[in-house]
């Protein structure tokens, strides 16, 4: 190699680097002089190369926090490593572009590959993913899903119990025994896929919910929230929709399926975490809102197979909305439910004013209902006659 020596001959102060010309992996003990244009790199065999201040461009992700890695330009494949922090540091106060940065060039291209790479992802997540989850969920042996939904279940209690304690199940002999009866009256058994277990868990969540495997959960909030036994079949009847869809071990896989791919994109880097719950619950509320809207649907015609009103579903949809509103705007695309206001009306119509028979369950039944996780202190102390019974119809498998 034999470069043209720079205008202003380098400084007399030698000192020591090592240098790879980027043609082969040997590293060479190189001196170096230091002029006011140029830094001048003297091989062992005494050709030198010159290398403009200007030019120099600092490497990173190198190892040397006090040393340096230069290199000339761009394109320059040789490698100039100083270890000597004083040296470095004096090369970083002559060199005016050790921090510049390569022009990024053939933007189109670059979009273009960017585009294809979030439309392959959605392509996996809003295509793929379900598909896979739906053909999945029919193949899944029973007894996987009936430990898939307990696991979670114990989960979901230690989440809501307080001082290390798991919330506590309601199991009075007497309210079991109207949830029974009040599963007989609705009789979905020919629909189920494997058989459904009613837990009532007491919490003052005004809420219900379906797990794989046929577990289906009820709140005692929701229990107080119900003005009429009704009120809480309809949405009994919601969840056993979800069961009979099998909706709850779908949803299952396609979160696994969805937060999997997302990981492998984002990682567990600050902040990708919640890049990744928000994401994921925008996905399911697209699957859950048809789910749900397929939930409402079966409970329609459940109750009306019954002789039970399905319009005791929008009544108290209807006062839950009063209290706490409906999804609207951009918060209803993360709403994992419908609008009260559609499912209220579906409910009305399926109603068609229609004359229904007697209650789902005596008042006996809905009394040991209301009062199987404690009698709330508000209740007052009235008998029941006995004669009313309870109603009769068995669930087996409960917890």
């Amino acid at each position: 190699m034999a470069p043209t020596a720079p205008d202003t001959p380098p400084a007399d102060t030698t000192v020591y680097a090592d240098y790879v010309d980027g043609t082969d992996a040997v590293m060479h003990r190189v001196a170096l002089e230091l002029s006011r244009t140029h830094l001048n790199i003297i091989l062992p065999d005494g050709n030198r190369v010159y290398w403009p201040l200007d030019a120099l461009r600092a490497l990173r992700d190198q190892a040397y926090s006090e040393g340096i890695v230069l290199t000339e330009g761009f394109d320059n494949m040789a490698r100039l490593v100083v270890d000597n922090p004083y040296v470095a540091a004096e090369l970083r106060s002559v060199a005016p572009n050790l921090g510049q940065r390569q022009p990024v060039g053939n933007w189109g291209r670059i979009t273009a590959w960017a585009g294809g790479a979030v439309a392959s992802v959605a392509l996996i997540i809003f295509v793929l993913v379900p598909i896979m989850a739906d053909q999945l969920a029919t193949y899944l042996p029973p007894d996987g899903e009936r430990a898939l939904g307990d696991a979670t279940f114990e989960q979901i209690r230690g989440a809501l119990g307080r001082a290390n304690s798991p919330v506590q199940l309601c199991e009075d002999g007497d309210g079991m025994a109207a949830i029974d009866a009040m599963m007989a009256r609705l009789d979905p058994s020919d629909d189920l896929p494997y058989e459904a277990r009613i837990a009532v868990l007491d919490h003052e969540l005004v809420n219900a919910f379906a797990l794989p495997g046929g577990r289906v959960i009820l709140f005692r909030g929701l229990i107080e929230a119900a003005e009429t036994p009704e009120e809480v079949a309809s949405i009994l009847a919601h969840e056993i929709g979800h069961v009979v869809n099998r909706d709850p071990t779908r949803d299952a896989l396609r979160s696994a399926g969805s937060i999997g791919v997302l990981g492998l994109l984002f990682g567990d880097f600050a902040g990708g975490t919640v890049v990744l719950m928000l994401a994921n619950q925008l996905i399911n509320a697209k699957y859950s809102q048809a789910a749900e809207a397929g939930a409402d649907d079966y409970a329609h015609d459940l109750m009306r197979e019954a002789g039970v009103d399905p319009a005791a579903l929008g009544t108290i949809f209807q006062r839950l909305m009063d209290e706490y509103g409906d999804a609207e705007g951009i918060m209803a695309h993360f709403a994992s439910h419908p609008q009260m206001v559609s499912r209220i009306e579906a409910a009305q119509q399926a109603s068609g004013g229609q004359d229904y028979g007697l209650p789902i369950i005596t008042p006996a039944q809905w009394r040991a209902m209301q009062t199987m996780c404690g009698p709330a202190p508000s209740d007052p102390a009235e008998d029941l006659p006995a004669e009313e019974g309870n109603g009769g119809g068995g669930l087996g498998g409960r917890n």
